[in-house]
């Protein structure tokens, strides 16, 4: 009884069908584990940075992909043979971590420095689809039709 049925609210939400299917998509797809670690933040209002703890990881090593409004980062480590550990408590294993980006975000610049690695965010709203003020007593133009 755990999934939930956004069928009837199709009927009465146009232009949601994105919003509905992240929903059921977070719901059904969890991430197994919480490596590596990451925080997110907004610097202004238009600029975000994800900070991920990649220690270990070279520039070569870590790959980074936006398709559409997905950010997906990648890191793979070479395996290490000849090792005998007494104890191992650095973990050292490959990860793939995504992250749902909203419209018009998208990825400016990534740097690593000191085993973080920061990639920053840009948000640019187009211009039609900022707020405008409508004045309120004026006719309404109408569009010319093609004949």
């Amino acid at each position: 009884m755990r999934n939930v049925d956004f069928t009837p609210l199709y009927r009465h939400a146009i232009g949601f069908d994105r919003l509905f299917n992240l929903v059921e998509a977070s719901n059904t797809k969890t991430q197994a584990t919480g490596y590596p670690p990451y925080n997110i933040e907004q610097t202004d209002e238009n600029n975000y940075r994800i900070t991920m703890a990649v220690a270990g990881f070279s520039e070569e090593r870590l790959d980074l992909t936006q398709n559409e409004n997905m950010l997906v980062v990648t890191g793979t480590r070479a395996p290490e043979e000849d090792k005998n550990f007494i104890y191992q408590g650095i973990a050292e294993r490959n990860f793939e971590r995504k992250f749902q980006l909203a419209d018009y975000v998208s990825v400016v610049g990534a740097n690593l420095e000191n085993g973080l690695l920061h990639i920053d965010l840009f948000r640019e709203v187009p211009e039609a689809m900022q707020p405008r003020k409508i004045t309120i007593g004026q006719s309404a133009s109408v569009a010319p039709t093609a004949e």
